[in-house]
């Protein structure tokens, strides 16, 4: 077996491709591409050997023994495009904490995301939510957010803040803070105490370290 018929082989197997749609694609029978692959045909026509490397998403150089590796295209990973978001200080996975703001702080993370800031999770109240004591999440600015959905609250009269599942109950006057760890219990404003926060905005995405 030559170093072209081997190669051209092992890159079609790792393909998947069979021999028959090898051939329809070269217009050439079956047979003449095990001639190709076994070596009985030693010298593959130039013309030829350039469509099976663009079939074979490879290059003339590997399957003429040139190159090492087949330098095949990989279709599904694409680069990860960064932006800066301001980092701008910890928010409460627990009891609230005294809101932090360095704005001279920043975390690079995919322009995918779709949010304004981010803040980074102190305590465990999230844990089933899997946003861990450290992890970094990532907040698009809005002042309303829908039933169970994840919010940065700033709560105590704008001096702290925290992280919980939000539940507003207008014919209550009612809002609920829900953690996502049931050995915290519920946060509940009702009538005046809801002049008393306000929503920084919907928690989107995370980042974690693995663990």
């Amino acid at each position: 077996m030559s170093v072209t018929g081997k190669r051209m082989q092992e890159r079609r197997k790792e393909l998947g491709i069979s021999a028959d749609t090898l051939a329809e694609h070269l217009g050439v029978s079956r047979s003449t591409v095990f001639r190709y692959e076994n070596g009985d045909i030693e010298k593959v026509p130039a013309n030829l050997l350039s469509d099976i490397a663009k079939f074979l998403r490879t290059s003339e150089a590997f399957l003429m023994g040139w190159e090492d590796t087949s330098g095949s295209v990989i279709t599904n990973i694409y680069p990860i495009e960064l932006k800066r978001f301001p980092l701008l200080g910890e928010i409460a996975c627990g009891l609230p904490i005294y809101a932090n703001e360095d704005r001279e702080s920043y975390i690079m993370a995919g322009t995918n995301i779709k949010a304004d800031f981010c803040l980074k999770a102190k305590g465990d109240s999230m844990v089933n939510a899997r946003i861990l004591d450290g992890d970094i999440v990532f907040i698009k600015k809005q002042n309303i957010v829908e039933n169970g959905e994840i919010a940065a609250v700033i709560v105590n009269n704008e001096s702290e803040a925290t992280l919980k599942r939000f539940f507003y109950y207008a014919e209550k006057s009612m809002v609920i803070l829900k953690a996502e760890n049931p050995t915290y219990e519920d946060m509940i404003f009702t009538y005046e105490e809801l002049n008393n926060f306000h929503v920084l905005g919907k928690a989107i995405a995370f980042q974690s370290d693995v663990r």
